[in-house]
């Protein structure tokens, strides 16, 4: 099994700057890639930014040039800088990772983390 801690969360005024991090442990072999999704009251999940393990990343139009996912290989963590932050931005904000616990697992399993809520607001 593998656990996924998310930590960071609060509340922001508009404009201002929160990090997020999600640490997975658990039986990892390999970590295929990592994510956080979002979940605003009475809206859909929605995924805003994905880190690969090749290092590629990807964005959520919404967010792009305000926050920025990174990972920590080696302290098998992401994290998800996020700037200039605004009213919109206020959910529940959750960690997701694809991992393989066992080797010659090519595609792994999905994990969820129980999620990290995000406030912004005056």
């Amino acid at each position: 099994q593998v656990q996924l801690v998310e930590s960071g969360g609060g509340l922001v005024h508009p404009g201002g700057s929160l990090r997020l991090s999600c640490v997975a442990s658990g039986s990892i072999f390999t970590i295929y890639k990592m994510a956080w999704y979002r979940q605003a009251p009475g809206k859909q999940l929605e995924l805003v930014a994905t880190a690969f393990n090749e290092g590629t990343t990807d964005y959520a139009d919404s967010v792009k040039g305000r926050f920025t996912i990174s990972s920590d290989n080696s302290k098998n963590t992401v994290y998800l800088q996020m700037n200039s932050l605004e009213p919109e931005d206020t959910a529940d904000y959750y960690c997701h990772a694809r991992v393989a616990s066992v080797n010659g697992d090519r595609s792994g399993a999905p994990y969820w983390g129980k999620g990290t809520l995000v406030t912004v607001s005056l």
